[in-house]
């Protein structure tokens, strides 16, 4: 109910509680995290690096809830990021293990290893996901309202959720760019194919080594944008590679005979060469590497992160109160949770028993109780998540307690099932912390938000295994077009402990130069150098040309605009050419 207020041109003034936990809410969430899901998906898919959906999503619900279904509630948007961010958070979780059994089938030669239970993989995700959000949710007190640690990602999401008006204007400059990106992949797929590149380099008479070619995407150059300067270390790791260490290749000489008779012909294929022989398993040793560097040197935040948990704990009884869900609902989802998981990893392979499968699940809980902790710390501090380092170790520790009991394929779908449910269960603990911060900065009801999150938890895994098994039919994960740098990683340690024909003596040493990065205090460089080894320099090359304009225009018109402006339509160009590019797998495939 409400009243006209007549010195406000008939401005009709609500009372009672703002509309929050609504349907119109919960719907456009599940909308624009689909969307969303997709995007960004098929993103990390390309690049090996995923990105946060609540800004996205607070950008489009000012779209929606206020442009079209005029809805003013803050917190009603506020629950529609929370719930499309959920649905998100399977887009990491699953893309970074899921494609090493693609990768791992080819390169092993095990077909069945894809022939895994779609539906089993799918509920082992949900499930996952809710454990993770069961193990972190009674951490909100403590880190957020006692601890108050920053969660930059946070803070900007609840910028947003306090300007609608400029949410609306957003929103228009977001769809403005997607049209753009749209327009221009369906042109690029239509006249040059899927993975179009334009060899420069070639045509300026460069040496082929140095490998000057653009991949033409204007999805990459708007990931590029969005990573600013810090994006330049994904750069350095490309340049180092064509730059440098091509042409001290080709003039000191290279042990592999094949590499060496490409390179003094100056053939063609030199680049490829390189890079398949040399700069990728060296930069898969550096995202291993780096990965767990980071882990040790984030030892401070991980102690801290542990003193939060005691502390919430000692506290519990004195600080309980009705704003969270209630702890024995949250433990009672944890121990049903363990037991399906128990349950859905028997199922997936027919030899494995279940003393086996048990100490396999419980293993994985523990690390998602400790990964949860660890990964909403550094975030809450540095906006940084070590994800890819807590799944690799969760895998590592799995995938030793299955191959003891069972063939090697067996072993790798079972640990690859089990190290999906703990990616996602450590993504959405993390995203639940982001989110509760922007509640708790724009007076949400902290309660209703981890509803929302539980609410937009299950739909994420669906999306991206139907999208998994849709690009793979079309592009094939691991090809050139979708490189998925993540899994490749992955698939490369767990090659390594197989003790599969793997070039050992590469991955050792950029194992080692990826662990020296982390300790440099800069939070996943590591990481992102890595990616610039594994990745091709044609997407290194457009990527940065985002990074350029990033800094450019900051210099020019000032951060201001490119968070107003550049940012919107920036994140635009992703969704825009994601759409076009998953359009076109199912248009292939139906």
């Amino acid at each position: 109910m409400g009243i006209r207020d007549a010195s406000s041109n008939d401005r009709i003034v609500r009372h009672g509680p703002y509309p929050e936990l609504t349907w119109p809410g919960i719907l456009v969430g599940w909308v624009l995290g689909s969307l969303i899901t997709v995007s960004i998906g098929y993103a990390s898919l390309i690049l090996g690096f995923s990105i946060e959906g609540s800004e996205l999503a607070a950008i489009l619900g000012w779209g929606i809830l206020r442009g079209m279904l005029r809805r003013t509630s803050i917190v009603e948007n506020n629950i529609n990021q929370t719930l499309a961010s959920a649905v998100n958070g399977a887009s990491a979780g699953m893309m970074f293990s899921i494609p090493a059994l693609f990768i791992l089938s080819d390169r092993l030669r095990m077909p069945s290893l894809i022939e895994f239970d779609r539906s089993l993989m799918v509920l082992a995700c949900i499930t996952g996901g809710i454990i993770g959000l069961a193990f972190v949710i009674p951490l909100r007190k403590q880190m957020i309202d006692f601890d108050r640690l920053a969660y930059p990602g946070g803070i900007a999401v609840a910028t947003i959720l306090k300007s609608p008006g400029a949410g609306i204007r957003k929103a228009m400059l977001l769809l403005s760019g997607g049209a753009l990106s749209a327009a221009a992949h369906f042109a690029t797929i239509h006249f040059l194919g899927d993975h179009a590149e334009w060899e420069a380099g070639k045509q300026w008479g460069w040496p082929s080594y140095l490998n000057i070619t653009f991949f033409l995407s204007m999805m990459t150059v708007g990931v590029g944008f969005l990573s600013g300067k810090g994006g330049f270390w994904f750069g350095a790791g490309g340049f180092v590679c064509y730059w440098v260490l091509a042409p001290l290749v080709a003039f000191a000489g290279q042990p592999d005979a094949s590499l060496s008779d490409a390179i003094r012909l100056n053939a063609k294929e030199v680049p490829d060469l390189l890079r398949v022989g040399l700069f990728r398993p060296v930069g898969i040793g550096m995202l291993i590497g780096a990965a767990l560097g980071g882990i040790v040197a984030a030892f401070p935040l991980i102690r801290s992160a542990f003193h939060a948990l005691h502390e919430a704990r000692s506290q519990g009884g004195k600080r309980a109160g009705q704003d969270e869900l209630p702890v024995t609902l949250l433990y009672g989802a944890i121990g049903v949770g363990t037991l399906a998981m128990i349950g859905i990893v028997m199922a997936s392979v027919d030899d494995l028993s279940w003393p086996r499968a048990t100490l396999m699940v419980l293993l994985g809980t523990l690390w998602i109780w400790v990964a949860g902790v660890i990964v909403s710390e550094c975030l809450g501090r540095t906006n940084w998540s070590p994800l890819s380092g807590m799944t690799l170790i969760g895998v590592t520790i799995v995938i030793l307690v299955a191959r003891k009991a069972v063939p090697d394929p067996s072993a790798i779908v079972a640990s690859v099932i089990l190290g999906a449910a703990i990616c996602v269960a450590i993504a959405q603990a993390g995203d639940m912390m982001l989110d509760l911060k922007s509640g708790y900065l724009i007076g949400a009801v902290p309660r209703r938000q981890q509803i929302a999150q539980l609410l937009g938890a299950w739909l994420g895994p669906i999306i991206v295994m139907f999208l998994v098994f849709a690009l793979h039919e079309k592009y094939t994960l691991g090809s050139e077009k979708l490189p998925a740098p993540q899994g490749a990683a992955l698939a490369g340690m767990i090659e390594g402990i197989l003790g599969a024909n793997v070039p050992a003596y590469r991955y050792v040493a950029g194992a080692g130069l990826g662990a020296m990065l982390a300790s440099s205090g800069l939070g996943g460089i590591g990481v992102l150098i890595g990616l610039g080894f594994y990745m091709p320099f044609s997407t290194v090359l457009t990527y940065t040309i985002g990074c350029i304009a990033r800094v450019g225009i900051d210099r020019w018109k000032g951060p201001r605009f490119s968070e107003e402006v550049g940012i919107p339509f920036a994140s635009g160009l992703i969704v825009g050419e994601a759409l076009i590019g998953v359009g076109s797998a199912l248009v292939q495939i139906f």
